[in-house]
């Protein structure tokens, strides 16, 4: 089933969870940078990481809110804010469940590049979401391996598979 652009999977991934964790250490910094200047009423190198860290999660809960996947015949595409991963089809070795140690799994959410079993990968993920891991055949850079939540893992591994076999 193709839409109009030839994708034949799409999906929109979000974690109102993963959110508001970034919506509250954003509040938690920026209310230390205003303590920190009231007190001392003046910028000093404290009230300037705090702020440096409220405007970093500030970012990250408004970049990381949203992980688009789509499948097209040629292609995986996954969009997460203002960064973008596009790996041909063809580069495409296999791709399967996602089973990673617990704290690399629950290491953070975004985008993260990690060694898992000595292959380097970039993972765009939310923590609460399974994961479906695409081995490439000729790495890219260091990555070797490209990781994603997704809420259909089989049906997503089912379609790529699909396509690898044609």
């Amino acid at each position: 089933m193709h839409n109009e652009k030839g994708y034949i999977y799409k999906e929109k991934l979000s974690s109102a969870r993963t959110a508001l964790l970034f919506i509250a250490l954003m509040t938690v910094f920026f209310c230390l940078t205003l303590w920190r200047t009231k007190i001392f009423t003046d910028w000093n190198s404290l009230g300037v990481i705090f702020l440096f860290l409220a405007f970093f999660f500030l970012f990250y809960a408004a970049n990381y809110r949203t992980l688009n996947i789509l499948v097209h015949p040629d292609f995986l595409l996954l969009k997460f804010g203002i960064f973008q991963w596009k790996e041909p089809i063809d580069n495409i070795r296999s791709v399967q469940l996602d089973e990673i140690p617990f704290l690399m799994k629950y290491g953070g959410a975004g985008i993260h590049f990690m060694f898992v079993r000595k292959r380097y990968r970039v993972s765009f993920n939310f923590l609460e979401h399974p994961r479906v891991c695409v081995s490439l055949r000729e790495k890219r850079g260091w990555v070797k391996d490209l990781s994603f939540s997704t809420h259909e893992p089989e049906i997503l591994i089912r379609t790529i598979k699909e396509l690898l076999n044609t």
